[in-house]
Order: C-alpha cells, then sequence, then structure tokens
C-alpha cells in the first residue's frame, strides 16, 4: 500500500503543474502516435469508455430526477471524479515499472485526446466520394461528421460541410486538447475531453437536454474560447504566407462572418477557414425536413465551395496549425 501510495505520489506530482518541460515530450509522443495510427476504432477505445461511462450516468440522473441544471453539473463532478482518478492509477502503475514507460503513459493520455489523423481521414471519405462523383458514398461519410439532413446535399454541399467539420474540429478536437495538454499536462487534456465529450453527447438545446447538457456546452465554450480566436489567428498568418491561400480574405471573413454561425466558437475556424481558401461555406442546411439555415460565409465574389482540391487545401492548414500551436506552446514552457 505504501509503495502504490508513493508511486500515485509521484505520478500526481509529475503530471501536474502548469507549462512544464515535460509536457511538450509527452504531446509531442500523443501527436506522433496520432500521426502514425490515428484514432483507431475498437470497442475499449478510452473516449468510447468515456462515452458509455456518460451514459450510464445520465441513465441514473434521469432515473433519480436529477434532469435538471444541477444534473448537468452532477454528471460533471461524476465523470471528472472517476476519470481522472483513473488515469492517475494508469499513470502511476507506469511509474512503478520504469520511467520511460511514465513517458509513454502520458502520451498515450494525450494521444487519445487527439484526433488530427483521423479528421483529415473523414474528409478525405468525402473528398473521394466527391470526385468519383459517387453522391450515395458522399452522402453516407459526411452523415458521419455532419448533423443535418444529408438526402439534400449535393457534392459541393457534401464537400463544403466536410470542410466546416474540419474548421470547426481542428479546435475542439485537435488544438484545444493539445492546449491544455501543453499547459496542464496530460490530465489537463483528459479534463478537457471529457468536457467536450458532455458537449457532444448532451449539450443540445433539446426538451431533454436543455437544463441537462448546460453545463457541458457552457464549460465546453469556456474551453474552447481562446483557442478558437487563437485558430483565427493561426489560420489568417498561415495563409498570409502560404502560396494558393489568402491571408487577407481569411482575416476579413473571419472578423465579418464568425458571428453569424451559432455559438461563441465555431464561426472563428469556419468562417476564417472559408477566406483562407477564397471559397465561400454554409449555403441552405436543412434538419429533419426544415430550412434551418440558408447563409453564405466568405468573399461574395469567391466561388461556392467546395470541390476536392478544396477539402485537401485545408489539410495543409489543418496540420500546419496543430504544428504551430505544439511549438508556441513549447516555446512558452521555455520562457515560463
Amino acid at each position: 500500500m505504501t509503495a502504490l501510495a508513493t508511486h500515485l505520489e509521484a505520478a500526481l506530482s509529475a503530471s501536474t503543474g502548469f507549462f512544464e518541460p515535460r509536457f511538450c515530450l509527452w504531446a509531442a509522443i500523443g501527436l506522433g502516435i496520432d500521426v502514425v495510427i490515428g484514432d483507431p476504432v475498437f470497442a475499449l477505445h478510452p473516449i468510447r469508455l468515456l462515452g458509455r461511462l456518460l451514459s450510464v450516468f445520465e441513465s441514473v440522473l434521469f432515473r433519480v430526477g436529477l434532469n435538471g441544471y444541477a444534473g448537468g453539473i452532477l454528471l460533471f463532478v461524476l465523470l471528472a471524479g472517476s476519470v481522472l482518478p483513473l488515469c492517475l492509477l494508469f499513470l502511476a502503475g507506469a511509474h512503478a515499472v520504469h520511467p520511460l514507460a511514465f513517458d509513454v503513459a502520458a502520451g498515450l493520455l494525450v494521444w487519445a485526446c487527439i484526433a488530427l489523423r483521423d479528421l483529415i481521414a473523414h474528409g478525405e471519405r468525402i473528398a473521394r466520394a466527391v470526385a468519383r462523383r459517387d453522391l450515395a458514398a458522399a452522402h453516407g461519410a459526411i452523415a458521419m461528421i455532419v448533423g443535418r439532413d444529408t438526402d439534400r446535399m449535393d457534392l459541393a454541399a457534401c464537400g463544403r460541410g466536410a470542410i466546416e467539420s474540419l474548421s470547426e474540429n481542428l479546435v475542439d478536437g485537435v488544438l484545444s486538447p493539445l492546449g491544455f495538454a501543453l499547459a496542464f499536462g496530460p490530465l489537463g487534456a483528459v479534463l478537457f475531453k471529457i468536457i467536450s465529450t458532455m458537449d457532444s453527447m448532451v449539450g443540445y438545446r433539446t426538451p431533454r437536454y436543455n437544463r441537462f447538457g448546460w453545463c457541458g456546452a457552457r464549460f465546453d465554450d469556456v474551453a474552447n474560447f481562446p483557442f478558437a480566436r487563437w485558430s483565427f489567428a493561426l489560420l489568417t498568418g498561415l495563409a498570409s504566407v502560404i502560396p494558393g491561400y489568402s491571408g487577407r480574405k481569411a482575416w476579413r471573413s473571419g472578423l465579418s462572418y464568425h458571428g453569424l454561425i451559432p455559438g461563441p466558437n465555431s464561426g472563428w475556424p469556419e468562417a476564417t477557414m472559408a477566406g483562407a481558401l477564397a471559397i465561400r461555406l454554409i449555403g441552405p442546411i436543412y434538419r429533419n425536413g426544415s430550412l434551418v439555415a440558408d447563409l453564405w460565409i466568405g468573399d461574395p465574389g469567391d466561388p461556392a465551395g467546395a470541390t476536392p482540391a478544396d477539402i485537401r487545401r485545408s489539410y495543409t492548414l489543418l496540420i500546419l496549425a496543430t504544428a504551430a500551436t505544439f511549438a508556441v506552446g513549447c516555446a512558452i514552457t521555455g520562457f515560463h
């Protein structure tokens, strides 16, 4: 018992802090694993287990009548209070084996929270279907990453949906968890993922979740707030120096159109990406048979995207934005 306590204390001490140099190593390991193997689908994937645990807690809370604001807050407490200690035990076990095992374990936690390669893989499935002019395949692929009626979408609309999703998920699927990992360590990345999973599963304005999902949705807004605006600056800067992209349009589109998209964060990367690629995004969107949006973001003189080439050009910005965020985080560590 004393040995376990010793390793728990050592793991907690090593894995917490603020912009510690070792966090850069673990983030690099996590990013490296993501580059090599991506986000494979298997039953015991940590994030899928997190989703199942959330569903269990949700069911229990609703059964006992805690389906309002208090229940949503308690859901967060239950998830954080169970998942974070389990991650700490995982780190403590690795620490007991060897320091290198501890580094790998910390990197694995970061990897579980980042989905860059999987994000690009989703985009590529849509790009290939659009290139083949296979509308059925495009509908099947786009349905995996957007929440709208796909049967009304033509090939260009599928392409636009891909870029919109890639842009939005650049923030909450890559930059935010990476930023939390660099600033607060692997447990910080896991805490962000708990919040993000709550938002994606219960953070909806529906009769069931309007109050229960409020906690997850608001925490997600706060957690992603700085990184959404960082994505605006980052994408604009990258588009300014990479041939074939437009930094001027990225800047103008991000400032002018981010507020047209619901929520405080998703409009920044989506509108900026539209300008950077010099295309227009969004267009008519239907949900449950009803038209819920009919607007365009991007320079009015640009073509209504998006072609397979447009989707693939976005990958460059996604990858470089991730690399730049890692570099800046490690630079901050050096000055800390």
